[in-house]
Formats: structure tokens, sequence, C-alpha cells
């Protein structure tokens, strides 16, 4: 049915129980694992010719975003070796979440897309929400949308 399986992660405690489930769910499959971060794009400052000293460079910036986007795809990745799966991670950048799920998993001949209903908690859930949506607009891809009963650590 599915042999490989896109698990989207925003690092955040729900994003983390959604795709433990997503790992779950292609473990019962004995599908393929493809975890995925994506990181804002770097962001020139204003006034390029007058960079604060404290402001990163872009070098910096997506180092530092690549350590994140690891940290946060790697509880995807030690459930999958664990359930004995096939799989990878990518931290990917791009000031549309959305758009960047969507072609990773047709350039990554994914089956389909496993996400979570709503990510961050307060105001950034409306944004991992409205992240899904648009997934689920633009793609033809299944898309499997993992909503939680409750949430993490209650």
């Amino acid at each position: 049915m599915y042999r490989k399986i896109l698990i989207t992660t925003d690092g955040s405690a729900v994003s983390k129980s959604t795709a433990c489930a997503g790992v779950k769910f292609a473990e019962q499959l004995g599908a393929e694992v493809l975890a995925l971060f994506v990181a804002p794009e770097y962001q020139y400052p204003v006034y390029v010719e007058i960079i604060p000293p404290s402001y990163p460079i872009e070098e910096e910036y997506l180092a530092t975003m690549r350590r994140t986007g690891a940290e946060h795809t790697y509880p995807i990745i030690e459930a999958a070796t664990k359930a004995g799966l096939v799989h990878a991670a990518l931290t990917e950048f791009a000031m549309s979440p959305a758009a960047m799920i969507v072609q990773v998993a047709e350039r990554e001949h994914c089956d389909l897309i496993f996400m979570g209903s709503h990510g961050r908690s307060g105001w950034g859930q409306l944004m991992l929400g409205s992240v899904t949506n648009k997934v689920l607009s633009h793609t033809q891809k299944p898309v499997l949308v993992h909503r939680l009963i409750k949430a993490p650590g209650t």
C-alpha cells in the first residue's frame, strides 16, 4: 500500500507525539520513513550595509538550523531504527513550509504524508494548522492527518 512515508515535525511536543504515531503506522506497513523538518530561510537585515554585530551570518544560521533539524528529526529516526525500518532525515529551508513539504514528498517519491493537525501550542498552533491545510490543498498525494486526543504530558 504505502512504501515510503514522509513524517513532518516542527520539534514541538505535540509534533513529536504525532511523529511517533507515524513511525508506528509505518512499522505496521513495513514502510520506509523519511523525517522532515522545514526551517525558515535566512533573512537578511533590512539594511544590509549595517548588519548588527549580534546578527548571525548566513553560514552560522544555516549550520544552527541544520543542527536544530537533526535534533527535531532524531526521535523519528530513533523510533524507525528500533522498529527496523529503512529511514532518512532531511532539513530543508523555505519561506513556505507547506510548499516545501509537498515538494519533498514529490521529489523523494513518498506515497503518503503523515502530519499533525496542529503542532505548537497557542498562536503557533494556528500556524501549523494552516500548514496542514495548505498541504492538504496543494498535494495530490494522500495525507494522513494525526490528531492527538490529549496533549503530551497531561
